[in-house]
């Protein structure tokens, strides 16, 4: 069955260094995520050549972290993640949302 009157819903899906994961999620869930999936990695950058190419040190161990949201939350926690994680700045993480125009179930 298609649900054709299905809300504004939002498929997030957030990058960031593996020490972030505990306030993330807690502030994911608080900021109104549903449904959550973490996959644990590590960066395929090296730190040297990023050392090199500009200077930054790479935390090589990722956490990606998705979620389902709807379209107003979506808008809150990016603010969130710019106010309390500074995604706004180099190196600490990137976050976007795919709509999820019907779902199936």
């Amino acid at each position: 069955m298609i649900n054709e009157d299905a809300p504004n819903i939002k498929y997030l899906t957030l990058i960031a260094g593996r020490k972030q994961k505990d306030r993330l999620m807690n502030a994911l869930a608080k900021s109104g995520g549903h449904f959550f999936n973490v996959y644990y990695g590590r960066g395929s950058v090296k730190a040297s050549y990023l050392m090199d190419a500009f200077g930054l040190v790479a935390e090589e161990n990722k956490v990606l972290i998705t979620c389902l949201l709807s379209g107003k939350e979506a808008d809150a926690i990016f603010d969130m993640l710019i106010k309390d994680f500074h995604f706004d700045k180099p190196n600490t993480g990137i976050a976007f949302t795919t709509p999820v125009e019907k779902l199936s179930y």
